[in-house]
Formats: C-alpha cells, sequence, structure tokens
C-alpha cells in the first residue's frame, strides 16, 4: 500500500514541506507537529512561529537524536496564534498536559521517587503513595516526587492517625462499618455515615501538610490538646502531644538559615553528565526546609531550559497558596519573566523567579546542587550495572529472533502457562515481556471456566485453548480492529508445554483467523525444546544459549505467576464456608447456627423449624437455608 501525499513525512515531501512553512506566520503562539496516523508528537511555544518551526529542518546536524527521530516522522503541523507569549506558554502547558505528546517528554518516568496523590475526583477521596504520576483524571492531585519515601510513608501514616480517614481502599463488610469505625480512625466512609462535603474538609487539612503549611496543621493539634487536657482526658491529650511533636521532629533538624525566614522560597538546580540530568527542588518555608523533590530529565537542551520545564511542570497543578513568593534558579531561564507573572497571576501576590549570584542565595543554591550532584554519581553507578544487564538482554534478543527466523525483534512477548491440583482450581497466567523485559503492568489471570476441567479431571489442552479464545476475542469479534502495531498486540507468544499444547493453541487460533498474523511456539520443560507449529521436531539449540534463556525466563515467570494464583485461589477456598453463600446469612447468624448445631452437617440435617429456633433465625431464613441444602 502507497502513502498518500498527504501521510509523506515533511522531509520527504520538500515541496509540501516549504509551503506548509510559509504559512506559519511570525507571531507569537504554538504548534502542533502529527505523524501520519494524526497522534500529536510534540508541541510547543514560541515568540516567532516561523522561525521556530523552520529550524527544526535546518541543521540537522545540529539537532540531538531525539529530535532527529521526531522531525523524521513529522507529516503535518498546526499552529495555534496567541497575542503575547505568556498565553503562548500557559497554553502550551495546557496541551501538553491534556494530549501528553510522546516526544514531549523531558522529565522521566522511571517510578524512582514516589508521589502522594490525593483523588479529589472521587466523592470520598482516597490519600495513597504512586510510584507513577498519571493525569488520567484532571481533579486528582499529585505531590511530589519526594527523594525520601521512608519519610513519605511516615507522613502519610501520621496524618491517618491524627485524623479520620477513610483506611481501606475497599470496604470490608457491605453491610457496616469496619473496627477502624469505632476506634475513630475512619468516620465510616464506606456506609456513608459521612457526607462527602465534610469528609472533603477533613482531607483538605491533610493536604496542608503537603503544601508546606504544617504550622497551621500543628496549630489545630494543640487547640484539640487543650481542649482534651481541659477536659481532663489526659490520654488523648498525650497521644496529640506526641503527634505534635512527631510533626515538628519532621523539619526540626532541617532548619535553613536564612536572613529572611519568612519567606516563602523554591531553590532549584541540577546537575547533569552528557546523558541524564538530576533536578533537585528544596521547598523552604519559613526557613524550614519542609520538602525536597527530586527530577530526572534527558541532558539534550540547555540547562536554563530544562529547569523552565521542571518548574513549568511542577507549578501546573498548583494551588496558589503552595506557590512561593520567591524562586531561587541556578541558571537564567530563557522565559523566566512570562513564568513568573503566571505565577504571580494564579497566587494573587508577586512571584519573583531570582538567579543569584553571591552571598547566603548562592549558598544555597550550591547546596542543592550538591545534592543533585550526588544523585547524578549514584544514578552513573547505577547506570553502569543497568548498561551490563541491557546489553546481556539485546544479546538474547537478537539471539532469539535468529533461533525463530524473525523478521524483527520482538517487542511484546506474551507466556502462558495452567496450575492447578488435578483439575481443582484450575488458573492460568498471561506474562509479558516488553524489549525482554518483564512488564508486570500488563500481566492478567485468568480462572478456568471449562465445565469438563474439574477436580479430578484436568485438561491443560483445553484450558489453553479457553484462554488464548478468551485473549484475543476482541480481534476476531471485530476483523478492523488493528492488530500489527497494536501495543497490545504481541510479537510473539510462548507457551508452557510440547507439541500438544501448541497444537491446542494453534486449532483455537486457526479457528478465529488469528494464526497467520500470530507468531507461537512452546517450549518443553524436560529438555528444554522450542517447537514450531506443524513441526514434529524440536529445533535445534543450545539450552544454554541466550535465546534460549530469555524464553525460559519467560516460563519461569508464567510458572511462577499461575502457581501464586492457584495456592491464592486455594487459600481463599478453604477460608469459605458454605454458608457463605447463603444470601441474608451475615456472619453474625453464621456464629449463632455453628454454635447451636457444632457442625455444618448438622445445619444441613435441620428442619425449618429447628433452624428457627435459634436466635436471630427467623422461619423466612430458616426457610432459605433448609431450601439452599435440599434444592428441588
Amino acid at each position: 500500500m502507497t502513502l498518500s501525499a498527504q501521510t509523506l513525512p515533511l522531509v520527504k515531501d520538500p515541496e509540501r514541506l516549504e509551503n506548509r512553512l510559509a504559512e506559519i506566520p511570525p507571531e507569537p503562539g504554538v504548534y502542533l507537529m502529527r505523524d501520519n496516523c494524526d497522534r500529536i508528537m510534540y508541541i510547543g511555544k514560541s515568540r516567532k512561529l516561523r522561525s521556530r518551526v523552520r529550524s527544526y529542518f535546518r541543521d540537522a546536524h545540529n539537532k540531538t537524536e531525539r529530535i532527529k527521530t521526531m522531525v523524521k516522522l513529522v507529516s503535518e503541523i498546526e499552529f495555534i496564534v496567541t497575542d503575547t507569549e505568556s498565553e503562548a506558554l500557559a497554553l502550551e502547558a495546557n496541551l501538553i498536559k491534556q494530549h501528553q505528546p510522546y516526544f514531549n517528554v523531558l522529565l522521566k518516568d522511571d517510578k524512582k521517587y514516589p508521589y502522594l496523590c490525593i483523588s479529589w475526583s472521587e466523592d470520598y477521596p482516597r490519600i495513597f503513595i504512586t510510584r507513577k504520576r498519571q493525569f488520567g483524571k484532571e481533579k486528582d492531585k499529585f505531590y511530589g516526587p519526594y527523594t525520601d519515601s521512608g519519610l513519605l510513608r511516615e507522613i502519610v501514616g501520621l496524618c491517618k492517625r491524627i485524623f479520620p480517614l477513610r483506611q481501606r481502599p475497599k470496604p470490608l463488610f457491605q453491610d457496616r462499618p469496619c473496627l477502624n469505625y469505632d476506634l475513630g480512625m475512619c468516620p465510616g466512609v464506606c456506609q456513608k455515615l459521612i457526607s462527602p462535603a465534610e469528609y472533603r474538609q477533613i482531607v483538605q487539612k491533610v493536604a496542608m501538610v503537603f503544601q508546606g503549611r504544617t504550622q497551621e496543621l500543628i496549630d489545630i493539634l494543640t487547640e484539640q490538646m487543650q481542649t482534651a487536657a481541659e477536659s481532663l482526658n489526659f490520654e488523648s491529650a498525650a497521644r496529640i502531644r506526641d503527634q505534635i511533636s512527631g510533626l515538628k521532629s519532621l523539619t526540626a533538624n532541617q532548619k535553613v538559615s536564612l536572613p529572611d525566614d519568612t519567606v516563602s522560597r523554591d531553590t532549584v538546580a541540577l546537575a547533569a553528565n552528557e546523558q541524564n540530568a538530576c533536578i533537585q527542588l528544596f521547598q523552604i518555608r519559613a526557613g524550614q526546609l519542609v520538602g525536597r523533590l527530586a527530577f530526572v530529565a534527558d541532558a539534550q537542551a540547555e540547562p536554563g531550559a530544562i529547569l523552565q520545564r521542571v518548574l513549568e511542570e511542577h507549578y501546573q497543578t498548583a494551588d496558589g497558596v503552595e506557590i512561593p513568593t520567591e524562586i531561587l534558579v541556578q541558571h537564567e531561564l530563557p522565559d523566566g519573566e512570562i513564568l513568573a507573572d503566571i505565577l504571580t497571576q494564579r497566587k494573587g501576590r508577586k512571584v519573583t523567579i531570582l538567579t543569584p549570584q553571591r552571598q547566603t542565595k548562592a549558598e544555597l543554591i550550591e547546596m542543592v546542587e550538591r545534592n543533585a550532584e550526588y544523585e547524578l554519581q549514584r544514578m552513573e553507578k547505577l547506570g553502569n550495572v543497568c548498561d551490563g544487564l541491557r546489553q546481556r538482554n539485546l544479546q538474547a534478543m537478537e539471539d532469539l529472533t535468529a533461533i525463530l527466523d524473525l523478521p524483527d525483534s520482538p517487542h511484546r512477548i506474551e507466556g502462558y502457562d495452567i496450575s492447578h491440583i488435578q483439575g481443582a482450581n484450575a488458573v492460568a497466567s498471561q506474562v509479558v515481556f516488553i524489549d525482554g523485559l518483564p512488564a508486570k503492568q500488563h500481566y492478567r489471570h485468568y480462572k478456568i471456566k471449562n465445565p469438563t476441567v474439574t477436580a479430578g479431571h484436568s485438561d491443560d489442552f483445553a484450558s489453553l485453548a479457553e484462554v488464548i479464545q478468551r485473549r484475543f476475542r476482541k480481534y476476531a469479534e471485530d476483523p478492523q480492529l488493528t492488530r500489527v502495531g497494536n501495543s497490545d498486540w504481541p510479537d510473539l507468544i510462548m507457551i508452557d508445554g510440547g507439541k500438544g499444547q501448541l497444537s491446542s493453541v494453534v486449532g483455537v487460533l486457526q479457528e478465529m483467523n488469528l494464526l497467520e498474523d500470530l507468531r507461537v511456539v512452546s517450549l518443553a520443560k524436560q529438555r528444554e525444546e522450542i517447537f514450531l507449529p506443524g513441526e514434529s521436531q524440536p529445533l535445534e539449540t543450545d539450552a544454554e544459549q541466550p535465546g534460549v534463556q530469555l524464553l525460559r525466563r519467560l516460563r519461569d515467570e508464567a510458572h511462577r505467576f499461575a502457581v501464586s494464583f492457584h495456592r491464592q485461589q486455594r487459600s481463599d477456598q478453604l477460608k469459605r464456608s458454605r454458608l457463605d453463600e447463603i444470601p441474608g446469612l451475615g456472619h453474625h447468624r453464621q456464629k449463632q447456627l455453628l454454635g447451636h448445631f457444632r457442625s455444618v452437617d448438622y445445619i444441613r440435617q435441620a428442619t425449618p423449624t429447628q433452624l428457627a429456633e435459634v436466635a436471630g433465625i427467623g422461619p423466612h431464613l430458616a426457610q432459605e437455608i433448609y431450601d439452599y441444602f435440599h434444592p428441588s
């Protein structure tokens, strides 16, 4: 299939490129670069749109590899003209947040540093720690990333002890609150014993801690302590006193000596090598270091531009009260005045961005830079170890490509395995390796639903066929659904087993008309032999060669994941009672029945009249219990 002129990259159509560049005006605004699938790859701003966009297609030898790759893919350029540079900066930030273009990711999300999330999008917001910052819901608020995960967990735990907050992501019981409600640690969110508005007021107080407003929280606790003492509730007063002491100890040894301790300021600096830049941002409130945030970026831009992007992304979702009145930066920002004006408007007070050169503020910059250098050194040490693992993995991928005679190195490999005990609690696992490394976010469990697979009768062939049918059912039902090139579509499927297991999977894929677009192999356990569809003999391979070892790691991970899920299902079954399946029979009534009849067998033999004699069991429920054990 030949690409049309409109879907060809602009670099391959010079005439259309020149015409498009000529249409872009020399005014301030935002530009959007799209690929041949109409996806936004990059969003940028400029004081003069035409000059900035034209620069991407000139002097290619001065561009980074990232920009060179992007330019080769650009098939269309859009632009939005604004009245001022300030409007362009604000519009760029909003569009990047909305579309999350691939080539706009200056800051790396390597899950190294944790964030704190408050899910304001929910009626009863949750407070939890996460390693990944996602902008799927606009109202959710992220704080961080924090360099000290232990301290972050300590602060979150302290907040949950101080304030009555929801302690569980899911309710423990359906019809009543758990013990946390009786202890005063939770306001009964699961049963909606507190209104969303009242609960959100509590969460707003917790947010003050992560906004650097800890002193206000301490004032609230001090008042509570005094009230408890006046009521002669000395135990409660002592507990609150310890909580206040804990909050004060978080910043007691982090005093930063500055002549104007009343000023709120953020200080940001970086250290960089040829590949990476480590950025540290110190949050100082009233002379105390209340937060130390860390970022990692590609060292492809000027230091000032990197700091500019860090500050733009950091303050993008910040409330006005969180923005300091003074920001100290290590390098001059390209658009520092514009950023300061935007932050001033959001805060409602003057925000100043300074690049100090001497005296106390310069010493503070040096301290932040020194912390960034230590972090960079640690990253380099870890990078050397990772480079060795990456090289070994690359060799394994190349070897596997050669073994299976694949046209390209498989990006996504899926492995499947079955686990059961004589057919009981049969489950399956799907594990995914991306570029030879485990991608646990794509792992999946399956409970085998085949009615012929029961305790005492196992069928691995039928179980694997069922799992593969369920995995790829949506592609069979919708032939128009994209397959090749889809991130969810595997380049290679590995089945744990021999020729029989492979044949059962191949059969179901043939029935679904998907076999032509999928490459399937199996790995037998005994001799680590690789089988291909339609081949009676395994491939001639060595069990210790890199490509086979990669498949073995995939197979072992699929086996581990399946066995752990099977054990969980078996454990849950042992904990369950048949009485749990009777509607209306809660935990308390089950205890009364067992206390009266001593065993489930005696309950099964009882008549409705005998069942109704138990306290709390009325005639109607007694009849339901009897009907459950004696179905017509």
